[in-house]
This record gives structure tokens, C-alpha cells and sequence, in this order.
């Protein structure tokens, strides 16, 4: 009977050894609930902005870096949870992702983390930046006790989907852009024109021409055309270019300029001080609703999936918004406010805010945020208030909201408020991100039913 028991526990010992030598010796599902943690994609979102500010991308050009590296994330992640769909087949070129091999342990938070780093990094100037913080992350997870078998495996995985994704990229025409003619000034007195202190060339002309992630095409939600042109006195354009002149003579002027202040989101502010010119780097538009949407994600309590979703839909609104806003500023190609000021009513009028170097017809911000801001309110609700406090390492004080909304109308306005943009190109920029906004939402379905 002894020797019964004895051979009984050598066989149980012998079945425990071989699962843990299967394993890599370790407990598989200890390292799995720890790496699901989605502190570790928001710190690699939040690096990746920290870069684009560091590399002073223009507003576009960071919109398209976000959007291909959280569709990479999300790819990769997904397959740990069966409930979310992938993007193929719903994103304009985007056809089935590569699949994990069957049979093989994967820590596909790890897979997500690379695939998204990696994609980050082939698109920004500053490689070094992500690779520090790439070699950090990647211990932080290795210490989490997975093998060396798992961990080749994930990083393998993410490197997979990465490649498909860099390959889907490279036929949006960006590269194609690259090359073509930069903007030409005219004569005529409703054109735009460079705009104090660098004088600094239209940016991104041919951005219309980049492929949209879901929308049709870049005309496919044309706002009306902007106010004509027109000095008379009794003119609506001058009507609306005094509104401009007078924003900040308003009785509460002191919070107007805190909120113009608070959206600048101008990645390259110059300042010339004697001969000597600095400039002085911020957020990009896109990005600060990118660190709502971290905002948002922690206070709602988001898995790591649900907070690549929220990254992934976000930014493929930003930048399908980026285009139609685009595709309709080289268009309409009207002169800024602060041009017409100085030359015909008060040559030494400053706007709040610098001009940014681009037509004013429709606002950027308008457009983007609204249709960020429509994103986050299918994932997360209408009446989602919230603190938004992305500005502060910037120097500026957290402003609340009662909704994504709100914030993002108060976003639009804060155009009008800082000199940079006269009222139609607020009013129909919301439109036209609204417009945006719900039909990306409409088109695009993450979860199976």
C-alpha cells in the first residue's frame, strides 16, 4: 500500500515538473493578470507624445502618427480578447492583420506595447527617445516572470503586426507629399499670407491628397464656403473680422484669454527677442485630446483593451478630421485676421495667440475636436464630466467639463478668443467634425455582437 502511494506522489510530482518546464517554470496566469495592467499602454502613448512635441511635428502629420501606431496596438491586443474585431476590412486599405500562431503562449500586452512603440518609432525623428524607453518597458515586463520563450513570442508577434501595419501606411501618399510644390503666395487681398513673427511657409498643402482612414474621401463633407471678402464698413466680413479685433475688450476678457490660452496647442511658438529668434514647443491639438482620452480611460476604469479601443477610435478620428479640415483650407485659402487687421485697421494689433502658418478657413481645432470629442462620447457617454488637466506641464491650470462636448466646443471658440479665427470658421468647422465624428462612429464597429 506504501509503495502505492509512493509511486502515486512521484507520478503527480513528475506531471507538476513537466507543466512547469511547458511553461518556462513559471505560473502562467500570475504574469498574464500583471501585464494586464493598462498603465503600460497609456506610459507608451504618453511617451509618444512626449516625442512629437520633441520633434515639432505640425498637427497633421502627429494625428497620422497616433492613428497608425494605436491601430497597431489594438490589433495586436485584440486577440487576447475574443469580443473585440479587428480594424480589416473597415479601414480604407486595411486588409486581414497577421494572426498569432496556433499553439504558442503569447503576453499580448507585451505584442500590443511593441507593435504600438515600433510603429511610433518609424514614424518620429528622435528613434533613441522610444528605443530608452522600449528597452525600460520591456524589462518591466519581463520581471513580471514570463519565459524567455513567451517573451521572444510576443515580441515577435507585435514586430508581425507592426510590419502589416507599416506596409498599410506607406500607400496613403504620404511619402508622395514629401515632394510636392510648397505653397505659392498670390496678390490677390483674400488669400492667405504668412503671418509674424517667422513668416513661416503654408504647412502641409497637399495634405488632402493623404488617404482617409474611413471617410470616402477629403471632400466627402465640404463645409459651405466662407464669408466673401469684403472691407465695406457695412459688410458681413467686416463685421466678423471686428469681432475678432474686439474679443478680448469684452467684459470677460480674463477668462476668454485663459481659454485661448488653454487650447493653444501650437507645437512651434516663435519668439524673437533682438535678432536672436528661440521657439518654445507644446502639445499638438490631436495630442491634447489624446491625453483626454488617457483621462477619460483611467477615471471610466478601462481595461488595457478597452484603453487601446479608446486611442485606436480617437485617433482615426483626428486624422480623417486633419484631412477634411485640410482638403477645405486650401480650398477656401482665406487670409487670417491677423493679416487684414494690420494691413487696413491697426497696423500694431497682436492676435492673443500666435497665428499659426496655414489658411484659416475651417478652424483646426473646430473640426478635430468635435469629432474627437464624438468618438469619446459613443465609448464613454454624453455626460462624462471630467478634469482636463493635459496642459498643466505646460504651465496652465486644469480646466472642467461637463462633457467631451463642451470641452470641445469651448475648444472651437477659444479660436475667436486668441485673434487667430473669425466665427464661420468655428460654427462650420464643429459642423464639419461633427459630421466626421458620427460617420466614423458609424462605420466602424470594435466589438462582436
Amino acid at each position: 500500500m506504501k509503495k502505492n502511494i509512493s509511486l502515486l506522489g512521484s507520478l503527480a510530482l513528475l506531471v507538476v515538473f513537466l507543466f512547469a518546464a511547458c511553461n518556462g517554470g513559471q505560473d502562467t496566469q500570475a504574469y498574464k493578470e500583471k501585464a494586464d495592467n493598462p498603465e503600460y499602454y497609456h506610459r507608451s502613448v504618453k511617451k509618444l507624445t512626449d516625442v512629437i512635441v520633441h520633434d515639432i511635428f505640425s498637427p497633421p502629420v502627429a494625428s497620422r502618427i497616433y492613428a497608425y501606431s494605436s491601430v497597431a496596438g489594438y490589433e495586436a491586443l485584440r486577440n487576447e480578447f475574443p469580443e473585440f474585431k479587428s480594424f480589416a476590412g473597415q479601414l480604407n486599405g486595411l486588409d486581414a492583420v497577421p494572426q498569432p500562431e496556433a499553439g504558442k503562449d503569447y503576453c499580448f500586452p507585451l505584442a500590443a506595447v511593441h507593435a504600438f512603440l515600433s510603429t511610433g518609432r518609424k514614424m518620429i525623428f528622435s528613434e533613441d527617445q522610444i528605443e530608452e524607453f522600449q528597452n525600460q518597458i520591456y524589462k518591466e515586463f519581463k520581471d513580471l516572470g514570463m519565459s524567455e520563450e513567451v517573451y521572444n513570442n510576443s515580441i515577435a508577434y507585435g514586430t508581425a503586426v507592426h510590419d502589416h501595419i507599416m506596409k498599410w501606411s506607406s500607400g496613403d501618399m504620404y511619402s508622395q507629399t514629401r515632394t510636392y510644390p510648397k505653397y505659392t503666395i498670390d496678390d490677390k487681398p483674400n488669400t492667405w499670407k504668412p503671418t509674424p513673427p517667422a513668416y513661416m511657409d503654408g504647412i502641409e498643402p497637399s495634405w488632402r491628397k493623404i488617404r482617409p482612414m474611413v471617410l470616402d474621401s477629403a471632400q466627402q463633407f465640404v463645409p459651405p464656403p466662407p464669408t466673401p471678402f469684403d472691407l465695406d464698413k457695412g459688410s458681413l466680413f467686416y463685421k466678423e473680422l471686428m469681432e475678432v479685433y474686439t474679443a478680448l475688450q469684452a467684459d470677460d476678457k480674463d477668462d476668454r484669454l485663459q481659454i485661448a490660452q488653454f487650447w493653444d496647442c501650437n507645437p512651434f511658438v516663435s519668439h524673437s527677442v533682438g535678432h536672436v529668434m528661440y521657439a518654445t514647443k507644446k502639445i499638438s491639438p490631436g495630442g491634447h485630446w489624446i491625453g483626454i482620452t488617457e483621462t477619460a480611460a483611467k477615471k471610466a476604469g478601462s481595461n488595457i483593451m478597452e484603453s487601446a479601443e479608446a486611442y485606436a477610435q480617437v485617433s482615426i478620428a483626428l486624422m480623417d478630421a486633419f484631412i477634411s479640415c485640410w482638403d477645405e483650407k486650401y480650398r477656401s485659402n482665406l487670409i487670417r485676421p491677423e493679416t487684414v487687421i494690420n494691413t487696413y485697421i491697426d497696423e500694431d494689433w497682436m492676435p492673443a495667440l500666435q497665428t499659426p502658418p496655414f489658411p484659416e478657413y475651417t478652424s483646426g481645432h473646430s473640426v478635430i475636436s468635435r469629432a474627437a470629442a464624438i468618438a469619446l462620447t459613443d465609448l464613454y457617454g454624453d455626460n462624462f464630466a471630467f478634469v482636463d488637466s493635459v496642459e498643466v506641464e505646460y504651465g496652465l491650470p486644469a480646466r472642467s467639463f461637463d462633457s467631451f462636448l463642451h470641452a470641445s466646443s469651448e475648444a472651437a471658440v477659444s479660436r475667436l478668443y486668441g485673434g487667430i479665427h473669425y466665427r464661420p470658421a468655428i460654427d462650420n468647422g464643429v459642423m464639419q467634425g461633427e459630421k466626421v465624428g458620427k460617420f466614423i462612429v458609424a462605420n466602424i464597429d470594435t466589438r462582436n455582437k
